[in-house]
């Protein structure tokens, strides 16, 4: 059985992922900073330590490291802390790789399609540059490249862009539902920024298929095939839901003086390129909103 050291495995999309490797068939260890039982092992980013027997023999890595993007406002602090989450962790796992003279079969790791920057109607594939500056293109460009030092060792590397990830209890689907229990669908700005989602199984299942399939390395944009406008992703949310709403703009201004620069992340519009993942083999097991959202409300 396959041994995977799984990096941020005690969050949104890490414990889905642990769950879907065991039933693979992997042995599942598991990388938090407090253990509490067999399989899990103690490591701590801000302080540089790591308990070297969770690389024991490892087969594949995955890294999810990183604080929440959306958790709190963006200030200096909380902004050096989202970076640093994802690059310390990255620059530590490597050296620890290098110190215990086993290398992995593969070694996966999470990006975002914050990388491209506020890309509006253009659509975005993995060879194009970054359209701006902000801070999510430089987090996730810093990222990538901490993830290079992986691809420098002569593993093979994957590094996954996900775009909004839909699942109940967590992410931004929670965040459109809160207002809607009340029969509001709130749209924000008029509504055409285009999301790039993808349901979190089939975030799961890609990085399995990543992991488990021997000629994919390098970037990929991990979206589903069909994105969607954020007014017509709320309508289809309430509709999922089966309860009527009433659907109402939030001013981009308004949403500017709440969250500062951390709006960015409801207000950027990003198209992204699905065709590079699939042409390599991997098959969405929800292409469109419709059946991503009726699987996650009708389960």
């Amino acid at each position: 059985m396959p041994i995977t050291l799984l990096a941020g495995g005690t969050g949104f999309i890490g414990t889905r992922l642990a769950d879907m490797l065991l039933q693979q068939g992997h042995v599942v260890r598991l990388l938090t900073r407090q253990p509490k039982g067999a399989g899990q092992f103690a490591w701590d980013v801000e302080k540089g330590t790591i308990d070297r027997k969770a690389l024991e023999g490892v087969d594949y890595v995955v890294n999810l490291a990183g604080a929440g993007i959306a958790d709190k406002r963006w200030t200096e602090a909380r902004k050096r802390e989202i970076v640093d989450s994802r690059v310390k962790s990255t620059h530590m796992l490597a050296e620890a790789v290098k110190q215990s003279g086993h290398q992995p079969q593969a070694w996966v790791s999470a990006s975002a399609i914050g990388y491209y920057g506020n890309s509006g109607e253009q659509k975005m594939h993995e060879t194009d540059a970054p359209v701006d500056r902000s801070f999510m293109v430089d987090c996730c460009e810093q990222w990538e490249q901490a993830v290079d030092e992986i691809a420098a060792l002569g593993i093979r590397t994957v590094k996954l862009r996900l775009g909004v990830v839909l699942e109940k209890g967590g992410g931004a689907l929670d965040e459109f539902v809160k207002p809607l229990r009340f029969g509001l669908g709130t749209y924000f700005g008029n509504g055409q920024a285009w999301y790039s989602w993808i349901h979190r199984d089939d975030v799961c299942r890609a990085f399995i298929w990543a992991l488990e399939t021997p000629d994919v390395d390098g970037v990929f944009n991990l979206v589903a095939p069909y994105p969607i406008r954020n007014k017509a992703l709320v309508k289809a949310i309430a509709h999922a839901r089966r309860r009527p709403a009433v659907f109402l703009p939030v001013p981009s201004f308004a949403l500017r003086l709440l969250f500062g620069e951390m709006s960015a992340t409801i207000l950027n519009s990003n198209l992204i390129a699905s065709e590079k993942i699939e042409q390599a083999g991997f098959i969405f097991q929800y292409p469109d909103t419709d059946k991503a959202l009726e699987s996650i409300f009708q389960k």
